[in-house]
């Protein structure tokens, strides 16, 4: 298990740098009870993150409370430490089969790490809970819900299983925590979620946590919430600041030869490499076990045995590369991670910052590599629109050369600034693409090229899009470089 979202030492490495002296505090002044506090010096923790400075007191006064945070920002302990005050508070014992709060997360990875944090922030108080989800036995989760638990974490597909097989009733729920809400809603859990919260009482407290605010969160968030407090402690899609971004563009065929190389650096001492599909994360697994590395698979087809198992290894540094799809972007803290490789570009722009963001914590430095084929070109272009950033271009031998100095003759203008000179110009509505800068040339002539905004389906996910003609010359180029 994973001790919340805390590393080590005496203040929470992830207090954001640019903190406000307001916010500088100890847990003392947040008016924590004792044991909060007994607990938390037994952790070394001390300082406050701002997100727990800015909520705690709210929570305890009963606001409802909504939340943008990405992970990392030390929200589950902002969330954690006032329900279990204000549960102890009131020691009534949780009537049979119910809870009284109620805490929802998107995967099993973070639902246990959220469990964990109840335990360690809890350890003093007499204060029950549970943690529920897939991929394990139900029968052993239905009987411990049935004696009645004080606090339940679960995932939502497992929750309204356990619902339906009247093993929980969510009656007598007291606060109702919706954790990355938008992990949620692109996970498919909308209707599960509607489902459940149909179940509350009327009168209850609302904790609502998400890294991004698009409508249909938005409009949630007004059906759940009274009055809320808004506490929004960074800019949404920002990226971690020490981690160092590159971009390595590559023909599809040498994605597999490009990363088996670049794990040759000594420095690569944890890395966690993400790929699109469940079937890529064993494929890029096997690869690199057949070429004498030591690696492990995490997607949702495993079991949950084997994801603990996985994780485990991960982080006792038995395993050197963890390949894993969006299933551990959030939520999973594993200190040291030394570098993330996006080996397959997310569609979904905002999903490539929680991923870099799974190294660079706790203080240290950490890198994050993306390889860019031909055809993810409007991909890199949305991810770098989302984090108001170019990602650095690096060269490798494997690798496609030239591409920023030579796009311009193909009629990508990476720049966005100068018109090409000569030759065709673009269709109409194909605006220059806007992924890099142009490096040693301006633009020399130009094709047609497709630059056609994403499309998103109706999850809320952006469709997988197939370039058109003006991704051929890279992958020419990329044949005559092989």
């Amino acid at each position: 298990m994973f001790h919340g979202h805390f590393g080590h030492g005496r203040r929470c490495p992830y207090a954001f740098r640019k903190m406000k002296e307001d916010y500088v505090t100890t847990f003392t002044d947040l008016q924590l009870s004792e044991p909060l506090l007994r607990a938390l010096a037994s952790e070394g923790y001390e300082s406050p993150t701002p997100i727990q400075a800015k909520s705690i007191p709210s929570l305890l006064a009963g606001k409802d409370l909504l939340g943008i945070a990405q992970t990392g920002t030390g929200k589950t302990a902002a969330f954690a430490l006032p329900i279990l005050q204000k549960l102890a508070a009131h020691p009534e014992r949780a009537a049979k089969g119910s809870c009284r709060a109620l805490i929802l997360s998107p995967t099993r990875e973070l639902a246990a790490q959220i469990g964990e944090s109840f335990r360690v922030y809890g350890k003093f108080l007499k204060v029950t809970r549970a943690v529920v989800f897939g991929g394990v036995s139900l029968g052993k989760q239905v009987d411990i819900l049935r004696g009645g638990v004080d606090v339940v974490v679960a995932t939502p597909g497992r929750l309204v299983d356990l619902i339906e097989r009247r093993a929980l009733t969510l009656s007598k729920v007291e606060i109702f925590v919706l954790d990355e809400v938008d992990q949620m809603l692109d996970l498919g859990f909308i209707h599960a979620i509607r489902k459940i919260t149909g179940m509350l009482p009327h009168e209850r407290q609302n904790l609502f946590f998400s890294a991004t605010m698009p409508k249909e969160i938005a409009g949630l968030a007004n059906n759940l919430l009274t009055d809320p407090v808004r506490v929004e402690v960074a800019p949404v899609a920002t990226t971690a600041e020490r981690v160092n971004q590159s971009v390595i563009h590559v023909d599809p065929a040498n994605k597999a030869k490009l990363l088996v190389e670049l794990l040759k650096d000594n420095n690569m001492t944890r890395t966690l490499v993400f790929t699109r599909t469940k079937h890529g994360a064993d494929k890029v697994m096997k690869n690199l076990s057949a070429a004498g590395y030591t690696a492990a698979a995490i997607h949702g087809n495993k079991s949950q045995n084997n994801r603990e198992k996985a994780l485990a290894g991960f982080k006792a540094g038995k395993i050197l590369v963890l390949v894993a799809t969006d299933i551990a972007a959030r939520g999973i803290d594993v200190d040291a991670v030394s570098h993330v490789v996006n080996y397959d570009l997310p569609h979904v722009p905002e999903s490539y910052v929680h991923r870099i963001g799974r190294t660079a914590r706790a203080g240290a430095d950490g890198s994050a590599i993306a390889f860019c084929t031909p055809e993810d070109r409007g991909l890199l272009r949305d991810i770098e629109k989302t984090i108001r950033a170019q990602v650095p271009v690096v060269e490798h031998a494997l690798g496609l050369k030239g591409v920023q100095t030579l796009a311009p003759t193909f009629g990508w203008n990476p720049a966005g600034k100068d018109k090409p000179q000569g030759g065709k110009p673009h269709h109409r509505g194909q605006g220059p693409n806007r992924n890099h800068s142009a490096g040693n040339g301006k633009p020399q002539g130009a094709k047609p090229q497709s630059a056609q905004a994403p499309k998103r389906d109706g999850g809320g996910q952006q469709a997988p899009r197939r370039s058109g003609g003006g991704s051929s010359w890279m992958t020419d180029l990329g044949k005559r470089q092989a």
